[in-house]
């Protein structure tokens, strides 16, 4: 298991724009698609490889290609959407599938409503996808809906994490990567992270 908290200059400043309670969902939007693909850059880095004899226009050649994984990427409703965007951009031929969660105001637990996934999502890589990871609770229930699923090879990727809910998955799924573009201070009586960008999908998707 690792945690990557990476620190690329382009995504610390895209990071900055979106955090601004200023900036407007068009630009929100863009920027989650832009900063998804970065951090998707850094997630595939481990795809195994195999070579490959191709014939360009001067000569056969031995190349590279990923070697016979399939992928696919299960965004966590509702924010999750846009990560998967800027995904998929780097990989459109990957599987999508989609896992619904709402947290109880009152408990702060997630709720499962929906799941759809490929049929043969345990023969692929995994990238689950949520802009936020808070209390950790939206992402262990979804790691978990995998896992019962056949999933063994899973990797969480996200913007914003709060440590309380860094160290809550972590202990929870040893066996799981995890790519998040900033570790924030804390998590507040709300159960939002600090200083951390308020409600991603309200700002998403204009409903705030």
């Amino acid at each position: 298991m690792s945690f990557d908290r990476k620190f690329h200059p382009l995504i610390e400043h895209k990071l900055t724009i979106l955090r601004n309670k200023t900036t407007s969902t068009k630009e929100s939007r863009e920027l989650v698609i832009e900063i998804s693909m970065l951090l998707a850059y850094e997630a595939t880095r481990y795809l195994p490889l195999e070579t490959v004899e191709i014939e360009t226009p001067i000569t056969l050649t031995k190349a590279y290609m990923i070697k016979g994984k399939k992928l696919s990427v299960v965004p966590i409703l509702r924010a999750g959407l846009i990560m998967a965007e800027g995904i998929l951009s780097l990989v459109p031929s990957a599987r999508v599938g989609h896992i619904g969660l709402y947290r109880d105001p009152n408990t702060l637990k997630p709720v499962p409503y929906y799941c759809k996934l490929p049929n043969d999502i345990k023969d692929r890589d995994v990238f689950v996808v949520d802009p936020m990871l808070a209390t950790g609770g939206s992402a262990d229930a979804a790691i978990d809906i995998l896992k019962k699923e056949g999933c063994k090879n899973i990797i969480f990727i996200s913007l914003i994490a709060a440590p309380e809910g860094r160290d809550f998955v972590v202990s929870r799924h040893p066996d799981v990567n995890f790519f998040v573009a900033s570790i924030d201070e804390r998590l507040n009586d709300q159960g939002y992270i600090v200083p951390g960008l308020g409600d991603a999908g309200d700002r998403l998707f204009g409903t705030k």
